[in-house]
């Protein structure tokens, strides 16, 4: 798919060029009130639009569109209203109410060819980005595509060099996570390891990174063993990229480790049938820092940034690991495989090993990698583990992007209960309890001491099976690259 043409312009709405002009609507106590930005469209309207609106139904609640002729009273021939909730206590709306308004709106112009926004007049940067996420559109396997997505969008807002290198980062950080939705959906037969490791070479060298692929034979004389267990069952053999960016005058090094399981159907411990299609989505983990690594390239963050990115497809077959198996990780620890469908966390530990060779400041993992969190946290809050206060930093920070995430603890109590009879450790636990918990510790094993590190859990947030909402589309939804874009920021403004 294409993602729109975002522009800014500081044409009166009245006079601009433009099949529809959104504005935005807010829910008061007496009922719908405009947002700040909508006042000209109003004078436009003689200051009746309110009163049209209020006879339509609006009630500006969130990611409520309602549309109006303007007969005229504009070069536009068409109204969008959308909903951006109740403002907080200081009366104003914050960032992710207008970013899922832009989504909202954006996504209900499908087949329109450009649209106007005034949502910008009160955050650029989350009107840009909602309304690019909001006009997602996977047709890729669709025989009759049906409207195209919103092609040309404008945002009301000078051409000032802040504006202007607020329109570029909103643009390329939205279309990151694009790129990571294209990954996620795109089916099983498809994207395997193989395929996904070249269309993330691909990715890597078209903004300029390194690149290096381990294919099953480098694998094998490396010694990773999480990565060639979890993938042997599988005539599509296990891959490991490598994707490093170094920006000039780079002041930290960070690593990103992805979980890219292409298909899960939980191996020899088989999962029920329900559902299992869902499992195209078990390497948002791995889409999510390969996006963000050639995000990186693009804003030119002043940081050395490295992706290793373990790529398997967890098959039942005459070459599949067993429970009762031992194998061993890359760097020497051993595990007892209690259940095979607890294999992200396998490959994981091979990558986040080979990671620390780098000597990283910082290590940020994320996967699709427990059921656990989605009942602990729903399918919207990611949980985040790790060291503490680099846990709560990454967590505070994603609740800033609208991503949404939680601090989780990694309690103690819970790693005997890691502890192997054969193995240095298993890969579960003999109980159902904290879950998500005993996931993160595992994972812990394997991290370098003393480097700062974050593991996001997003098994619910990664793909959404149900009803797009806001800038969310059905599918994969790109989670947590805005996450990880924003530490990375974040991490280059302060260290």
């Amino acid at each position: 798919m294409s993602n729109p043409k975002p522009a800014l312009t500081d044409t009166p709405v009245a006079e601009a060029t433009a099949d529809v002009v959104i504005v935005g609507t807010v829910q008061g106590g007496d009922g719908v009130e405009l947002a700040p930005g909508a006042d000209t469209v109003d004078a436009a309207f003689e200051g009746g639009l309110l009163d049209v609106l209020s006879s339509l139904g609006a009630s500006g609640k969130a990611d409520e569109v309602v549309k109006l002729p303007t007969l005229g009273k504009l070069r536009a021939p068409v109204v969008l209203a959308v909903g951006l909730g109740r403002p907080g206590d200081t009366g104003t709306v914050a960032p992710e109410q207008v970013r899922r308004a832009s989504g909202a709106a954006a996504r209900a112009l499908s087949g329109t060819k450009r649209a106007l926004s005034t949502l910008s007049e009160q955050d650029l940067q989350a009107a840009v980005e909602g309304s690019v996420l909001g006009a997602y559109a996977f047709t890729e396997y669709k025989s009759e595509a049906g409207d195209a997505p919103l092609g040309k969008i404008d945002f009301v807002g000078a051409a000032t060099k802040e504006n202007r290198a607020t329109l570029k980062a909103a643009t390329a950080i939205a279309e990151a996570v694009t790129t990571a939705r294209d990954l996620v959906n795109t089916p099983p037969n498809d994207l395997f390891p193989a395929s996904f490791a070249e269309r993330a070479r691909k990715l890597g060298e078209a903004a300029g990174l390194e690149v290096e692929v381990l294919d099953e034979k480098a694998l094998r004389k490396g010694g990773y063993g999480g990565i060639l267990g979890v993938g042997g069952g599988s005539s599509r053999l296990p891959r490991l990229v490598r994707l490093r960016y170094k920006g000039s005058k780079a002041t930290k090094k960070v690593a990103l480790v992805g979980k890219g399981i292409t298909f899960d159907t939980g191996g020899i411990s088989i999962k029920p049938a329900p559902n299992m299609d869902h499992m195209t989505g078990d390497m948002g983990g791995a889409a999510a820092v390969v996006a963000a690594v050639v995000l990186a390239a693009k804003l030119k963050y002043p940081l050395e940034v490295t992706a290793t990115v373990p790529m398997a497809e967890n098959m039942p077959s005459g070459e599949a690991y067993r429970p009762g198996d031992v194998l061993t990780i890359y760097g020497g620890k051993t595990v007892e495989v209690l259940n095979t469908d607890a294999e992200g966390r396998l490959i994981l530990a091979d990558a986040l090993v080979r990671a620390a060779e780098d000597e990283p400041d910082y290590i940020i993992d994320t996967a699709t990698l427990t059921g656990a969190q989605t009942v602990a946290l729903g399918n919207r809050t990611a949980g985040v583990m790790g060291t503490d206060e680099f846990r709560d930093r990454v967590a505070e920070i994603a609740r800033a992007t609208g991503e949404g995430g939680w601090a989780m603890p990694l309690p103690e109590e819970l790693r005997a209960d890691l502890d192997s009879r054969l193995a240095d450790l298993a890969n579960v636990t003999g109980h159902r309890f904290g879950g998500m918990l005993s996931a993160g510790l595992f994972l812990r094993e394997f991290v370098a001491e003393d480097v700062p590190w974050a593991h996001i859990d997003v098994a619910g947030p990664a793909f959404n099976t149900g009803s797009p909402w806001g800038y969310t589309s059905k599918g994969g939804t790109g989670v947590p690259v805005r996450t990880i874009a924003a530490v990375l920021a974040d991490i280059a403004a302060n260290g």
